[in-house]
């Protein structure tokens, strides 16, 4: 598994042997990936980790005050625009949104989880409803598409 054992022994947990945090480039960092095919709709492993009050780099949302620090697994997942798993705070699960091929990134969106992100910056995506930039859901409800595209080429 990839979480040490004290955070106990889901058969949910991801195992080691069908995911790891690797590297994937200098404008992403780090990220997980699937060493197994995926099917759209099936609950795909379950997140644990420390519950913190503040927000931090690699922290996922559960309410206001509380957040998931997960520096073993979901911490790293990816963003995109156009993601491929959606998380479930209240039941701490992960969820195929489309069949995803073996040796395949895990990408969620950011502001599905998250009010506010720990540091906003530039979205390199590429899906084709790319929003520009990436932020909380409420960063993202204060910024109109010509305040996203000047950030975006400052």
């Amino acid at each position: 598994m990839l979480y040490p054992a004290i955070f106990g022994d889901d058969p949910l947990f991801p195992k080691a042997s069908d995911f790891e945090v690797v590297y994937k480039d200098e404008a992403s960092g780090k990220g997980v990936i699937s060493y197994r095919a995926l099917k759209r709709g099936d609950v795909i492993a379950r997140m644990s980790g420390h519950i913190i009050n503040d927000i931090r780099q690699h922290t996922l949302q559960i309410s206001n005050e509380k957040h998931l620090f997960d520096p073993y697994f979901s911490g790293y997942f990816l963003h995109s625009c156009s993601p491929n798993i959606s998380l479930d705070m209240i039941n701490m699960t992960v969820t195929a949104l489309e069949d995803i091929a073996e040796n395949s990134y895990l990408y969620m969106d950011y502001a599905e989880t998250e009010d506010h992100l720990f540091k906003q910056f530039p979205c390199s995506c590429g899906s084709s409803n790319c929003r520009g930039w990436v932020g909380g859901k409420k960063d993202m409800l204060h910024m109109i598409p010509e305040q996203v595209m000047l950030t975006v080429n400052s």
